[in-house]
């Protein structure tokens, strides 16, 4: 898009100001091969705003950090996402994982905690929650089991929470999974699809920004943090890592998205599948 047919223009000032803020409030990298990205989803809040330029939208970014935050997380954050995406995880979680956390916890409390720290708009999720239900068939009821889901984007959450879907975004889900664990819409519903309540029951979403303070305590038997590292610089990184680490159990698993590592923290990790990553029994001291 030419500047000439913009309807705003986005100055070489103005965006690495944007870019600065971006990492500041939220530690997400944006380079100049986003300014297009940025550019357009900005645009939409300037026009939602009334503002004639991006000079007046960096200055009401700095004159109200924390009202605008929100809204300018929600708009530059991307939330690409799938039921079940790179399966071998869940397979890993049913196949391996599941049934050692049931053998070592059957006389231990029966608790199992997951964390989904990058939810999104609930299919990780709810993929995790179908998968453990599964996994612990027959006796579901009888254990303590439950999945956190945080995202820094609260409107994706508010879908998430909702569990309703167009039936287009199910094409990942096992055919059995399907029958027993999504109700199908009927009537003007026809075309969505609601997860079951059941699987919902396992599942509470809340608002997290990851480079701010955490509430929970843990610990965490397993931490999906997949395809938002990548966004972040190495510092951030292995920040994050740390305190991963600090929140998982021992023998806790840690599993990353396809195109995401370890980087130096490869060390403190036990490498189990593809981007799958344990922490071993004896905890070992980080930094």
């Amino acid at each position: 898009m030419s500047e000439r047919i913009r309807s705003f223009r986005l100055s070489h000032k103005e965006f690495k100001f944007i870019c600065q803020f971006a990492y500041d409030v939220a530690g997400i990298v944006l380079g100049d091969s986003k300014r297009e990205m940025v550019y357009r989803r900005l645009t939409r809040i300037l026009r939602d705003r009334g503002l004639t330029s991006f000079g007046e939208y960096c200055q009401m970014l700095k004159d109200n950090p924390e009202r605008e935050q929100d809204y300018f997380v929600n708009a530059i954050t991307t939330n690409l996402t799938s039921f079940f995406r790179e399966d071998h995880h869940f397979q890993f979680l049913l196949e391996t994982e599941l049934p050692r956390l049931i053998e070592e916890k059957r006389s231990k409390g029966k608790r199992i905690r997951i964390w989904s720290s990058a939810s999104s708009t609930g299919e990780e999720p709810y993929s995790i929650a179908m998968t453990l239900f599964e996994g612990l068939k027959p006796n579901v009821a009888s254990w303590d089991a439950k999945i956190l889901a945080t995202d820094i984007d609260s409107n994706v959450l508010a879908k998430a929470k909702c569990g309703v879907y167009d039936v287009r975004r199910i094409d990942g889900i096992p055919l059995r999974y399907k029958k027993e664990y999504l109700v199908q819409g009927k009537g003007n519903n026809e075309n969505s699809t609601k997860v079951h309540p059941d699987i919902q029951r396992l599942v509470t979403f809340k608002h997290l920004n990851l480079l701010h303070e955490w509430p929970m305590k843990g610990p965490f038997d397993i931490i999906f943090c997949r395809n938002v590292i990548i966004y972040f610089d190495k510092p951030t990184q292995q920040e994050l890592f740390e305190r991963f680490y600090e929140l998982l159990s021992p023998n806790g698993l840690l599993i990353l998205g396809h195109s995401e590592n370890l980087g130096s923290f490869q060390k403190f990790y036990e490498n189990v599948g593809r981007t799958i990553f344990r922490k071993p029994m004896l905890n070992r001291k980080c930094g």
